[in-house]
């Protein structure tokens, strides 16, 4: 298949390299705004740029979108109006309203747009996935040594929005209420932020944002009947810690835990998943190539992204209601 990218800054340069290593995917152009990277690129890749996006679209078959997200409804709606299939950096757009607007274009023109939440294919995530079933408690904190890409939104916006993403696809309920808070630092809109959310079912979640931390961390906590489980998502690690009754034929206890008064006792068995050392970034691309030629759902589709996006406008208005 055909495909090409338009935006080569840091992220779109990870894309062109990885492209590189999938067989089924073949580069025909590149496009940016800026005429500097782009011939710098092809200098080093032997690869065609375009002078501009529509000249790009018409030697693809799918376009992958990783501009700033100011532009992605804009370029994503020309793609998919010319039939193109479309992968987009996260957020999909600026806001839920012109997602869904993505998402009519899409099934008019039949084609596939899939949205770029990469840690749903971080291998830590879906190693975890397997062992989640009916959480009652979950705790997700981002931490980030401070970087001037993305402070142009909220942190809720540029990082939390990770997590709200892999929350959305752990829990499966409808979020019944939300408390925000956040605090304006260096930047013109919040860089720390901290959410709770009680969805339907019972199940509460708190997650915590921050891109002026001094190091970075990505970790997530679950919490569900007899069973704990730790996910770290930057070091790429997960722990299962099931909490089980001790019998006369329990042996090699592990962590005990005694009630007291003659009660139960349990004890903390551990088990470390092995996990797979697989780039996300290919791996996403990769899906997206199969939903297209085998016809399947997409791993991450525009409806994900609009439902996450509607869950920041909330959490944002609640932090500062005077920009609703």
């Amino acid at each position: 298949m055909n495909v090409g990218i338009v935006g080569l800054g840091h992220l779109g340069k990870i894309h062109l390299k990885l492209l590189g290593e999938i067989p089924e995917f073949t580069l025909s152009a590149i496009y940016d705004i800026d005429k500097t990277v782009i011939d710098n690129l092809v200098y080093q890749k032997n690869v065609k740029s375009c002078n501009n996006y529509q000249e790009l679209l018409d030697c693809c078959e799918a376009v992958l979108i990783i501009t700033p997200t100011p532009s992605h409804f804009e370029l994503a709606s020309e793609a998919i109006k010319k039939g193109k299939h479309v992968f987009i950096e996260k957020p999909a757009t600026s806001n839920p309203d012109d997602t869904k607007k993505l998402i009519n274009l899409s099934k008019e023109a039949g084609v596939k747009v899939q949205v770029g939440h990469v840690e749903r294919f971080n291998p830590a995530f879906t190693a975890a996935k397997t062992y989640i079933d009916n959480p009652t408690y979950v705790h997700i904190e981002r931490l980030a040594c401070y970087n001037s890409r993305g402070t142009d939104v909220s942190v809720v916006l540029d990082l939390m929005i990770h997590d709200i993403d892999l929350l959305l696809n752990t829990i499966k309920s409808k979020v019944k209420k939300i408390s925000a808070s956040g605090s304006t630092i260096i930047s013109q809109s919040p860089d720390l932020a901290n959410v709770r959310i009680e969805f339907e079912n019972g199940c509460i979640a708190n997650l915590t944002a921050n891109r002026i931390a001094t190091h970075n961390v990505r970790k997530m906590d679950v919490f569900q009947r007899n069973t704990f489980i730790h996910v770290d998502l930057l070091n790429k690690s997960t722990i299962i810690r099931s909490i089980k009754p001790i019998t006369s034929t329990t042996t090699n206890k592990g962590i005990v835990l005694d009630p007291g008064n003659g009660q139960q006792k349990f004890e903390v068995i551990q088990n470390q998943p092995i996990i797979n050392p697989v780039n996300a970034i290919k791996t996403e691309l990769e899906s997206f190539y199969r939903s297209i030629m085998d016809d399947l759902p997409l791993a991450v589709s525009l409806l994900d992204a609009e439902i996450a996006l509607q869950l920041v406008r909330d959490i944002e208005f609640q932090i500062n209601p005077i920009k609703r």
